[in-house]
This record gives C-alpha cells, structure tokens and sequence, in this order.
C-alpha cells in the first residue's frame, strides 16, 4: 500500500482524501484562525473510546521551539480542514485561544470530569 492509500483509504475521490485522514496525518497539522494566523500545531487526537468518535484536538501553543507552550484541548467539531490550504481552521482570535483554558505537556487535565467537558465547550462554543 502506497502513502496516498493509506493516508486517504484507497480512494481516488478528492473530497475523501480530506474527510478521511490517518493520525499520523493530523498529528503536527497547522491550525490557523480565520485570518490565516498560525495558532499552533495538533499534538494529540483525544478520542472517546466507547463511541469510537474524535472528541479533542490537543493544540499547542506559543513558547519557542515547542519549549513552554501551553496546550489546549479544542473540540473537535470547531476544527475545519481547508484542503486548498491543507491546514486546520480554528474560528478563534488569537487573544482568545491565549487565555483559553489550557495545560502544560506534564499536567493534563482530568478528562473524565463532566465539568471540564462543559468548560471547553462553553469557552469556544462562545469563541467566534
């Protein structure tokens, strides 16, 4: 199987090479706001294990050369992919996303906890 394959599940059909992606492929995605600012790059994929389905994008940013960024756990369903510019889209302000809740590489939040659920979804449920 060769890398378009694999990354794209063997189809030939452009709007599934974007709808359809690899891990491997989203892992290190730019993420831009609307105004083709850089927020960050995708870390890690949060996926809930009982229904199987994408719930977080672990974001970082700032600091220099990955040194003191700060990470963020955006749901999943504000990420947008622009396939002409083959990056993420976040519909969030800069300012906005540094005063994001948000945690360091050694201190994740507790995931399970309903609360913190509701507060990421709050805050960029009112991001735009």
């Amino acid at each position: 199987m060769n890398d378009t394959d694999r990354n794209t599940h063997g189809t030939d059909n452009k709007a599934s090479e974007t709808r359809l992606m690899g891990s491997e492929r989203l892992v290190g995605n730019v993420v831009c706001n609307e105004g083709g600012e850089k927020l960050g790059n995708i870390k890690e994929i949060m996926l809930d294990t009982a229904s199987g389905n994408a719930c977080y994008a672990v974001l970082s940013f700032g600091g220099v050369l990955g040194i003191g960024s700060k990470l963020f756990a955006v749901p999943w369903y504000r990420l947008k992919f622009d396939s002409g510019k083959k990056h993420f889209v976040l519909d969030v302000d800069k300012d906005r996303l540094k005063n994001a809740p948000g945690f360091d590489k050694n201190h994740w939040p507790d995931t399970a906890d309903k609360s913190w659920d509701n507060q990421m979804h709050s805050y960029y449920a009112a991001a735009k």
